[in-house]
């Protein structure tokens, strides 16, 4: 069966980054693009079609699937509900050199950008980024909204909690678990439980900041 003809949230520099893997998979041009910002241009290609509140005009028209293209953990989970909600699918997204195991699941509204690697038995919640390069081994369990930053690499059966970020080049041990909107910094060797909300950087990885609350779950989820 062919993709079907998205229409993007977000027309930053993640919906540019989205919109290439688009291409480069074989998926037809995007119907438009919904943003916020009454000066944007839209993206290559892709006319804007208005502010984010226009996605229940539009699907009502007809126009049946979406991807929110944000790199705002909290949005693009807040914006994605509220997309599900409206009746809109939301296929998840696979740049063709991305590899992923038979048995890995990536979730709806979730996208694997080039070279990722899902290993076996992996599974990707709602609304995930595994961005350029990112190794997700086998095992691994990914709840919705986490972004798993480029080149980083997760040992097998870490769990990461919601809204979770994992920063660029940070490397995470075996079985570890990654609390609720915790924040990994950039180049992170990750040897320990990250509690909910905190922020750690370093080698081996240290607390730069304790236990603030996780996100809010929009309504539903």
């Amino acid at each position: 069966m062919a993709p079907p003809r998205l229409l993007l949230v977000g027309a930053g520099g993640h919906g540019r980054a989205v919109l290439a893997a688009l291409r480069d998979a074989g998926w037809p041009l995007p119907a438009g693009v919904l943003d916020d910002d009454p000066a944007c241009p839209g993206l290559p290609g892709v006319p804007w079609l208005g502010p984010v509140d226009r996605a229940a005009a539009l699907r009502a028209e007809g126009l049946g699937a979406a991807h929110v293209a944000l790199g705002g953990n909290a949005r693009r989970r807040e914006l994605g509900e509220q997309l599900l909600g409206l009746g809109f699918d939301l296929p998840p997204v696979r740049h063709p050199t991305a590899v992923l195991a038979e048995d890995a699941r990536l979730g709806a509204g979730s996208v694997a950008m080039p070279r990722v690697v899902l290993g076996a038995a992996a599974t990707v919640g709602r609304h995930v980024i595994l961005n350029t390069g990112s190794i997700v081994e086998h095992d691994c369990e990914l709840a919705a909204a986490c972004h798993i930053a480029p080149g980083a690499v997760l040992g097998g059966g870490v769990r990461i909690g919601e809204a979770a970020m994992v920063g660029i080049l940070a490397g995470i041990r075996p079985g570890i678990r990654i609390g609720a909107g915790a924040t990994i910094g950039l180049g992170a060797a990750v040897v320990a439980d990250v509690p909910v909300g905190s922020v750690v950087g370093g080698v081996p990885a240290r607390p730069v900041r304790q236990g603030a609350p996780p996100p809010a779950r929009p309504p539903g989820e």
